[in-house]
């Protein structure tokens, strides 16, 4: 999101924001469903919940392309005939698209051209019933008016197939633009974040490999390949790992296989990035046990607890340990560079998701992109359904923006929450977690009733199934809403001035003349006493 609007040089190249995709093939679940996730970061960034209704266009009808990032006009391009619901980034056939950027080679933008990477994914869930017509749409597409983002890595998924994708442009004026996707084995799980991940690929397997017919020629054409087709390495040519790319980046993939295979230790130098010559991760592992909705949405919310690159073991957490860092990742003092570790659960996340999308139902049933408008570990995921044709209120609130707080809209009133808790988080974090996996717990309980009762209605009226499930998905999102504002209310009251009021019985207790109990007052946690008397000395020590 708002990707890589300047280069900075700071432990080499780092990105002016950062997004997280997961991958889980068909035959990797553990119900048959593909999962494809995103974590939108950037800071400043308010999206909506966005909804393109399906359409049949004139002939001659034209597109006005305006910048998905910065709403800067690139031109316009011809309508299709017809276009389909899209409703997040899920469509009604229930295919489903994420990116995160990793930049590569400057000299490869090509600023004159008209699509940009959002703008290609939104115009490609339009126009597309399968994750390959995406790919056919989104590279010709770029091939016919040009490609004006930077280096992009695209999640591309439908019931049967997942697919990642990298695309380059070729540079100012040239239009056109170099991609190669590759297709996920229906055992396995990927991931992508911000750093290129493709390396080489088998161009005789045209089933599952799909490339940009000049891939190695513009390579060697500047220069940056000069071995066999065969030895051709993407990232190397385009966009070779360095220290930020591996330790911002790759090492958020690293966490996400961590959880599904026990022999991640092999690539934890690689994944640290300060040796140079150590062994890559692969594109994808066969995880070593079938992966639920749930374990995906827990690795949205990954602060790489456990793993060497945990963030609950120094000060930077503050007093209550927080697992968030300030940004920049990069920081300077007495003229040396230091840096901050980057995980997949980020303050700056402005909208996450997790799509389930399965093949054995209706399509209008089948596809649900599970929604949550802030950092996904601060917020309940919440159903929203391909075949939805009105949005909640909440994830689209007339007169809300990046400056404007409003209490009917998702992001403000999760993001009042979530910074309340952030610089208090092992005080406050547990209410937070008690109520978004309560609602979660309610989400998942009630979805075989609402779908058994969504194919009755389809049995006898698709319409009436569509209206049923998207009717349930508005009122699962405000009533996620009006609970996050109860929340705001309770924490502020629970621990005003950084002390507990006591409850009993989820009430507030009184003392006998109706005053309320005197409050706890919590001090210190133990870590951070040691770690201040260290620090201080006996400066603050009491005398005998």
């Amino acid at each position: 999101m708002r990707k890589i609007l300047a280069f900075f040089f700071l432990c080499g190249a780092m990105y002016a924001n950062a997004c997280t995709n997961f991958i889980v093939a068909k035959g990797a679940s553990t119900d048959g469903s593909v999962f494809c996730s995103y974590n939108a970061d950037d800071y400043g960034m308010f999206q909506s919940l966005c909804h393109y209704p399906a359409a049949k266009h004139a002939k001659g009808e034209m597109r006005k392309i305006y910048d998905w990032d910065t709403n800067q006009y690139h031109g316009e391009i011809p309508e299709a005939p017809e276009t389909y619901n899209v409703i997040g980034n899920i469509n009604e056939y229930q295919v489903t698209i994420g990116e995160t950027t990793y930049g590569g080679r400057e000299e490869m933008v090509d600023s004159t051209g008209i699509l940009d990477y959002g703008s290609l994914i939104y115009i490609a869930l339009q126009r597309s019933k399968t994750a390959r017509e995406a790919i056919q749409v989104m590279t010709s597409l770029v091939e016919t008016y040009g490609y004006n983002s930077e280096g992009e890595t695209f999640s591309i998924c439908d019931p049967n197939e997942a697919w990642i994708m990298e695309m380059m442009g070729k540079g100012p004026g040239s239009k056109g633009a170099i991609w190669v996707a590759i297709r996920i084995p229906d055992n396995a799980i990927c991931a992508h974040a911000n750093q290129s991940r493709i390396t080489t690929f088998n161009m005789k397997d045209k089933k599952n490999v799909l490339y940009a017919k000049d891939v190695v020629k513009f390579a060697r054409e500047k220069g940056w390949f000069k071995g066999k087709d065969a030895e051709f390495s993407w990232n190397e040519a385009y966009a070779k790992p360095d220290f930020s790319g591996r330790r911002y980046c790759e090492a958020r993939v690293w966490s996400f296989f961590n959880h599904f295979c026990k022999d991640m230790n092999r690539y934890l130098k690689y994944a640290m990035g300060k040796e140079p010559y150590t062994e890559a991760m692969p594109l994808w592992i066969v995880p070593d046990h079938k992966v639920s909705l749930q374990e995906v949405e827990a690795c949205m919310r990954d602060h790489y607890e456990g793993t060497p690159f945990a963030l609950d073991g120094d000060i930077g957490g503050g007093i209550w340990e927080m697992p968030y860092r300030p940004t920049p990742l990069s920081w300077e003092i007495d003229g040396k560079k230091y840096f901050n570790e980057r995980p997949t659960s980020t303050q700056q996340t402005g909208f996450s998701y997790v799509s389930q999308l399965r093949s054995w139902l209706p399509r209008e049933i089948g596809g649900i992109i599970w929604w949550a408008n802030d950092d996904g570990n601060m917020a309940a995921y919440t159903p929203v359904y391909c075949s939805m044709t009105e949005r909640p209120l909440c994830y689209h609130t007339p007169g809300a923006d990046e400056v404007t707080f409003s209490e009917k809209n998702a992001f403000w009133v999760c993001n009042w929450v979530s910074n309340m808790v952030y610089p208090r988080y092992s005080l406050l974090f547990p209410s937070l977690q008690q109520v978004r996996d309560s609602l979660e717990k309610s989400y998942f309980s009630a979805q075989k009733s609402v779908e058994e009762t969504a194919l009755a209605l389809y049995d006898e009226n698709p319409h009436m199934a569509i209206a049923y499930l998207n009717d349930y998905s508005v009122e699962k999102a405000q009533q996620m809403l009006d609970r996050w504002n109860v929340l705001a209310r309770y924490l502020i009251v629970k621990f005003n001035d950084m002390i507990i009021h006591p409850e009993s019985d989820g009430k507030f207790t009184r003392d006998q003349y109706g005053l309320a109990t005197r409050p706890k007052r919590p001090g210190y946690p133990e870590k951070f006493k040691r770690a201040l008397v260290q620090q201080t000395g006996a400066k603050y020590e009491c005398p005998e």
